[in-house]
């Protein structure tokens, strides 16, 4: 028998021990041997609930308890956390977690102690929720040089930009029925204004790169400036406006962003819609793979986490290998990046000088009209670096929008 412990008893939490009782049978037989959930570490009480048996207050009780094999950490955020998974590993435990702020943060660190001490820090829940991407890239695709990554890999603000897609509704008006269907947080900042894709793609290139990459070095734009009509532009151009997270290798140099995007009919990401996480890996050897599924809620995200732990009670006391160093990786400058922009602005009508000013900075540009807007002029420019975009861009009165085209 492995006894684990699981740290908090929230949305994730109670989720772990659902799979873990509902498929105990299936689970046991591919792990190999009985698990058992020995405690449940939570400030709450819950009176009624069966969990109330195993419920602990004080880690301690767990930490110094040697019959606890591995640690279930779904508390989230960085402290107490990191301190934690941290004293776990050094007392001879494996971690496994969904919490993407602590592995974006420490994740190079505590693989580190882990590998040190011949024990496991699992994470698959961390990036896609019950979508299976960490392992791949750790194992799957390790015979291709990973040349991109690009994902929505948010669901709240694809819910979000679906439903302004499909209803023409407001930004603020579907934020709040995301909010009352339990999509979307009271507080919603970490997803709308592009967070949680931000740590979500720094975990991800941090292991394609085998070296750690920051998030605070990650350029980040949310949702919240996206429009109903932006959305009409959007529909005009068969296109569609979705939050990315990517990196893309270029002469040997990563570089990353998140940002609203307009995309092609011809993007793999085109149909990921909804509550659902889309990622596409372009490999040199490979090419391309997609990655599709849902990308949070409480049993999708619990499942990878209970697979983390079937994993490691298969390799109880041998470390997997992660190539995930602690030194930094040099990200490309955001500056140098180049892409395609939508702008929309005020239309000064007869004004040459508006549409000199527009080629002198741009170049040959491709305007576009969107049935029922008026007094706008819009446009799309070929591949300019950001840096040149910002400068350029800041020449111009009242421009109203301006999101990235990928087609």
């Amino acid at each position: 028998m492995v006894n684990i412990a699981v740290l908090g008893y929230g949305t994730v939490g109670s989720g772990v021990v659902e799979v873990i009782n509902t498929n105990h049978d299936s689970i046991n037989k591919r792990a190999g041997k009985d698990i058992n959930i020995k405690y449940v570490l939570d400030l709450r009480d819950f009176e009624g609930d069966p969990i109330q048996k195993i419920l602990v207050h004080d880690y301690n009780v767990i930490l110094n308890d040697p019959e606890v094999d591995i640690i279930v950490e779904v508390m989230g955020g960085v402290e107490p956390a990191y301190t934690f998974t941290k004293q776990a590993l050094l007392n001879g435990k494996s971690v496994c977690t969904s919490n993407k702020e602590l592995v974006a943060k420490h994740g190079a660190e505590l693989l580190a102690i882990a590998k040190e001490h011949k024990l496991n820090y699992l994470f698959e829940a961390s990036v896609g929720g019950g979508i299976p991407i960490i392992r791949p890239l750790n194992s799957s695709l390790t015979a291709d040089e990973i040349t991109e990554i690009t994902g929505i890999l948010n669901g709240t603000t694809n819910y979000i930009l679906t439903e302004m897609a499909e209803k023409g509704s407001a930004f603020e008006d579907v934020l709040k029925i995301a909010q009352e269907k339990g999509y979307a947080e009271r507080n919603p900042e970490a997803d709308v204004e592009g967070y949680d894709a931000c740590r979500k793609i720094a975990i991800l290139t941090s292991l394609v790169a085998g070296e750690q990459v920051d998030y605070e070095d990650i350029h980040t734009e949310g949702i919240t400036k996206i429009t109903e009509t932006d959305f009409q532009y959007a529909k005009a151009m068969k296109a569609s406006i979705k939050l990315l997270g990517m990196s893309k290798k270029v002469d040997g140099t990563f570089y990353s962003m998140v940002a609203p995007f307009m995309i092609g009919q011809q993007h793999p990401l085109i149909g990921v819609n909804g509550v659902f996480n889309g990622i596409f890996v372009h490999g040199n050897v490979l090419d391309d793979v997609m990655f599709y599924g849902r990308g949070a809620g409480k049993l999708p995200t619990a499942s990878a986490v209970v697979s983390d732990v079937v994993d490691a009670v298969k390799h109880m006391h041998t470390n997997i290998m992660t190539i995930w160093e602690e030194r930094k990786s040099n990200l490309g400058k955001f500056e140098d990046c180049e892409n395609k922009f939508f702008v929309r602005m005020k239309d000064k009508g007869l004004d040459d000088d508006q549409m000199f000013g527009i080629k002198s900075a741009f170049g040959d540009v491709l305007y576009v009209k969107a049935p029922g807007v008026t007094d706008e002029l819009a446009f799309v420019t070929n591949k300019i670096r950001e840096g040149d975009f910002a400068e350029h861009i800041a020449k111009f009165e009242d421009v109203y929008s301006v999101i990235r085209v990928d087609f």
